[in-house]
Protein backbone atom coordinates (compact mmCIF):
# COMPACT_ATOMS: atom_id res chain seq x y z
CA UNK A 1 0.00 0.00 0.00
CA UNK A 2 1.61 3.25 -0.76
CA UNK A 3 2.05 5.99 1.88
CA UNK A 4 -0.86 8.53 2.38
CA UNK A 5 -0.50 11.33 4.48
CA UNK A 6 -2.72 11.37 7.92
CA UNK A 7 -6.03 12.96 7.64
CA UNK A 8 -5.97 16.86 8.25
CA UNK A 9 -7.27 16.39 11.40
CA UNK A 10 -4.01 14.40 12.70
CA UNK A 11 -2.21 17.22 10.99
CA UNK A 12 -3.59 19.83 12.67
CA UNK A 13 -3.79 17.64 16.28
CA UNK A 14 -0.14 17.54 15.44
CA UNK A 15 1.05 21.17 14.84
CA UNK A 16 -1.50 22.33 17.49
CA UNK A 17 0.44 20.45 20.25
CA UNK A 18 3.86 20.56 18.89
CA UNK A 19 6.46 23.30 20.47
CA UNK A 20 9.31 21.94 19.21
CA UNK A 21 10.50 21.43 15.30
CA UNK A 22 13.74 19.87 14.70
CA UNK A 23 14.95 21.48 11.29
CA UNK A 24 17.10 19.07 9.92
CA UNK A 25 18.91 20.93 6.52
CA UNK A 26 17.89 24.42 7.56
CA UNK A 27 20.15 26.64 5.93
CA UNK A 28 21.41 30.27 7.22
CA UNK A 29 20.52 31.57 4.25
CA UNK A 30 17.43 34.22 4.03
CA UNK A 31 17.13 33.46 0.24
CA UNK A 32 16.67 28.99 0.75
CA UNK A 33 13.28 27.83 1.66
CA UNK A 34 14.27 26.27 4.70
CA UNK A 35 15.06 29.65 6.03
CA UNK A 36 11.65 31.19 4.64
CA UNK A 37 9.62 28.47 6.16
CA UNK A 38 11.60 27.86 9.56
CA UNK A 39 11.54 32.05 10.43
CA UNK A 40 7.40 31.64 9.58
CA UNK A 41 7.20 28.31 11.86
CA UNK A 42 9.12 30.50 14.42
CA UNK A 43 7.09 33.35 13.87
CA UNK A 44 3.97 31.31 14.77
CA UNK A 45 5.27 30.35 18.39
CA UNK A 46 7.47 27.13 17.35
CA UNK A 47 11.00 26.94 18.70
CA UNK A 48 13.45 26.21 16.07
CA UNK A 49 15.95 23.74 16.66
CA UNK A 50 18.52 24.19 13.34
CA UNK A 51 20.37 19.97 12.35
CA UNK A 52 23.14 20.97 10.01
CA UNK A 53 26.38 20.65 10.41
CA UNK A 54 27.76 23.08 8.39
CA UNK A 55 26.30 26.51 10.37
CA UNK A 56 26.59 27.43 13.96
CA UNK A 57 23.25 29.14 14.45
CA UNK A 58 20.40 30.33 12.49
CA UNK A 59 17.22 31.70 13.63
CA UNK A 60 18.85 33.12 17.30
CA UNK A 61 18.92 29.62 17.84
CA UNK A 62 22.58 27.31 18.10
CA UNK A 63 22.87 24.53 15.61
CA UNK A 64 23.21 20.70 16.23
CA UNK A 65 25.35 18.43 13.77
CA UNK A 66 23.17 16.02 13.84
CA UNK A 67 19.40 15.04 15.28
CA UNK A 68 21.44 12.40 18.01
CA UNK A 69 23.16 15.78 19.12
CA UNK A 70 19.83 17.55 20.44
CA UNK A 71 19.57 17.61 23.47
CA UNK A 72 16.32 18.92 23.95
CA UNK A 73 12.67 17.40 23.45
CA UNK A 74 11.31 17.39 20.40
CA UNK A 75 7.95 17.42 19.10
CA UNK A 76 8.50 17.31 15.14
CA UNK A 77 11.37 16.44 13.10
CA UNK A 78 11.46 18.63 9.88
CA UNK A 79 13.54 17.86 6.98
CA UNK A 80 14.89 19.98 4.16
CA UNK A 81 17.26 17.08 2.07
CA UNK A 82 16.58 15.27 -0.76
CA UNK A 83 14.89 11.86 -0.60
CA UNK A 84 17.90 9.83 -1.27
CA UNK A 85 18.64 11.21 2.39
CA UNK A 86 15.62 10.19 4.16
CA UNK A 87 16.33 6.27 4.99
CA UNK A 88 19.31 7.22 6.69
CA UNK A 89 17.51 10.07 8.66
CA UNK A 90 14.23 7.65 9.34
CA UNK A 91 16.61 5.40 11.57
CA UNK A 92 18.52 8.77 13.25
CA UNK A 93 15.02 10.09 13.89
CA UNK A 94 13.98 6.49 15.40
CA UNK A 95 16.78 7.33 18.19
CA UNK A 96 15.80 10.29 19.32
CA UNK A 97 12.45 11.21 21.53
CA UNK A 98 10.46 12.77 18.71
CA UNK A 99 7.62 10.82 17.17
CA UNK A 100 6.87 13.25 14.14
CA UNK A 101 8.61 13.13 10.65
CA UNK A 102 7.51 15.89 8.20
CA UNK A 103 9.60 15.54 4.69
CA UNK A 104 9.06 19.01 2.81
CA UNK A 105 6.94 19.67 0.11
CA UNK A 106 9.04 17.42 -2.78
CA UNK A 107 10.47 15.27 -0.19
CA UNK A 108 9.44 11.78 -0.29
CA UNK A 109 10.66 7.64 0.34
CA UNK A 110 8.31 5.09 0.63
CA UNK A 111 10.91 2.51 2.56
CA UNK A 112 11.66 5.76 5.48
CA UNK A 113 8.28 6.28 5.45
CA UNK A 114 7.15 2.76 6.37
CA UNK A 115 10.17 2.26 8.50
CA UNK A 116 9.22 5.42 10.73
CA UNK A 117 5.38 4.23 11.08
CA UNK A 118 6.63 0.74 12.31
CA UNK A 119 8.66 2.34 14.59
CA UNK A 120 5.66 4.26 15.69
CA UNK A 121 5.92 7.31 14.00
CA UNK A 122 3.46 9.90 12.69
CA UNK A 123 4.39 11.25 9.21
CA UNK A 124 3.74 13.34 6.62
CA UNK A 125 5.90 14.20 3.41
CA UNK A 126 5.71 15.73 0.42
CA UNK A 127 3.95 18.53 2.29
CA UNK A 128 5.03 22.26 3.33
CA UNK A 129 5.03 22.46 7.44
CA UNK A 130 4.23 26.64 6.81
CA UNK A 131 1.26 25.80 4.53
CA UNK A 132 0.12 22.86 6.63
CA UNK A 133 -0.37 25.05 9.49
CA UNK A 134 -1.45 28.26 7.78
CA UNK A 135 -4.22 25.99 6.37
CA UNK A 136 -5.04 23.54 9.07
CA UNK A 137 -4.16 25.77 12.32
CA UNK A 138 -4.37 29.65 11.75
CA UNK A 139 -8.19 29.80 10.80
CA UNK A 140 -9.25 28.52 13.79
CA UNK A 141 -6.79 30.81 16.19
CA UNK A 142 -8.78 34.20 14.96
Amino acid sequence: MAFQNPENSIIRDTLTKAKTIAVVGLSDSPTRTSYGVSQAMQQAGYRIIPVNPTITEVLGEKAYSSLADVPDQIDIINVFRRPEYLPDLAREASKTNARVFWAQQGVYDEEAAAYLKHEGFTVMMDLCIKVAHSVLVRPSNN
